[in-house]
């Protein structure tokens, strides 16, 4: 895909303009103000570097996303313009929640803020529509009547020889529990963002309003863990985009009203993650176990400082022994007509080290299956496309059907050796 050139636009309202940009770009030459350059570089989406008279290079880092600034609002799109709704539904099941469908269904405007917004929306008005979720929550207080269970070490440790007050551990229902903070956090980080359309701003402070009430999370804070049940069923699809709003996107406050916001993921890490989350649910299928980012000794070495280790992203495993081995890379340098030569190096290494025969390397695109047979070897490289544009479900049969034909692989490998 050949890269091109930025949009700029001016709204009518605010002088904010607007500069796009793909991921494979080779940067472009703005006006930037120093706050707003300073910003970009901070945000980690791309490099501005100045070039005297107010001008700058923009460069894209490798990674996608959008930073707003009071005077410029950058984005830089994923390659073959994947839609933000694909990538909220990699990076949801990267965090194995996974998106459904109708998760993603808000989210078809062209600009990313207003479609964050217009999601978090629409999907937390249906999480609180029967009321604010109640839960269990463990409270440890100190008391003076006995309440719950009393800790006993707690109490000697603390208040030695001492009757009251007593450390004591109790369960109460209420709504202060982990779905509605990380809720809440959501909605308020979105509620700071500039640019959110006023009608989608107070739909999302009418809804933060039902949770307040709920404990604030620490800016930075680690996100409270929660577990799918029953219970919690309609809260799933709000919380799965929270977290990916809480973990990737920031707003600060600026001079006076004016604000800065950005959301900033690394696509190599997002494609990564996705493939070896999906290919390991795709292979609970068939016997074995599959390990991920696995540790592989790649010489023989007497010292430990002596030793190569190689790190295939996910290695199948039957009986204790590793039968395949998979490798997802993002490869946007192969777009722009770079030798693959790099990753078939490193998969051979893999197949060496972990004594399996074939290799499955998955990038993202279109096009046919490739078996590359390595000379003087018996080992295979196959390049495994997997097409980003097509809806979910179908993502998601594509990694099922290679899930398929790398166990009859395995199955046929076997056969041979008898």
């Amino acid at each position: 895909m050949t890269s091109h050139g930025p949009a700029t636009s001016r709204g009518p309202a605010a002088a904010v303009r607007r500069i796009v940009l793909d991921e494979l770009s080779g940067g472009v030459v703005e006006r930037l103000d120093p706050a707003s350059a300073a910003y970009v570089n901070g945000s980690g989406l791309a490099k501005a570097s100045p070039m005297g008279l107010g001008l700058y290079r923009i460069e894209p880092v490798g990674k996608v996303g959008s930073v707003r600034t009071p005077a410029v609002q950058l984005e830089v799109r994923p390659k073959e313009r994947l839609g933000l709704g694909r990538l909220l539904f990699l990076l949801g099941y990267a965090g194995e929640q996974g998106f459904r469908d109708d998760s993603v269904a808000a989210v078809e405007e062209t600009e990313l803020w207003s479609a964050l917004a217009e999601s978090l929306a629409q999907l937390a008005d249906r999480a609180l529509s029967r009321g604010v979720l109640q839960g269990y929550l463990n409270v440890e207080e100190s008391l003076r009547t006995v309440k719950g269970r009393i800790r006993i070490s707690d109490q000697i440790s603390r208040r030695p020889g001492m009757l009251v007050p007593l450390e004591v551990s109790y369960d109460e229902f209420t709504e202060d529990i982990a779905e509605n903070r990380i809720l809440r956090a959501a909605l308020e980080r979105m509620s700071q963002v500039p640019g959110v359309r006023p009608e989608v701003l107070s739909r999302l402070r009418q809804l933060k309003g039902k949770l307040d009430a709920v404990t604030r999370l620490q800016s930075g804070a680690p996100l409270p863990v929660w577990r799918a049940s029953r219970m919690n069923t309609r809260y799933h699809a709000a919380l799965r985009l929270a977290e990916v709003i809480l973990r990737n996107a920031s707003a600060e406050a600026g001079d006076g009203k004016q604000q800065s916001a950005s959301f900033v993921v690394d696509m190599s890490k997002v494609f990564e993650d996705f493939v070896g989350t999906a290919l390991r649910q795709a292979m609970a299928a068939f016997p074995g176990e599959m390990r991920l980012r696995y540790n592989a000794l790649l010489n023989e070495a007497v010292r430990d400082s002596d030793r190569i280790v190689v790190q295939p992203g996910a290695v199948h495993f039957l009986g204790g022994r590793p039968v395949m081995v998979y490798e997802a890379k993002y490869q946007a340098a192969a777009d722009l007509g770079a030798s693959l030569s790099g990753d078939h190096y490193r998969m051979l290494a893999y197949c060496t080290s972990l004594r399996v025969p074939t290799a499955w390397l998955i990038y993202p695109g279109a096009g046919e299956i490739k078996l590359r047979r390595i000379l003087n070897t018996d080992i295979d490289i196959v390049e495994f496309p997997l097409d980003l544009s097509l809806p979910p479900s179908e993502i998601l049969a594509s990694v099922a059907d290679l899930a398929q034909q790398s166990w009859g692989e395995v199955v046929r490998q076997a056969t041979i050796s008898r």
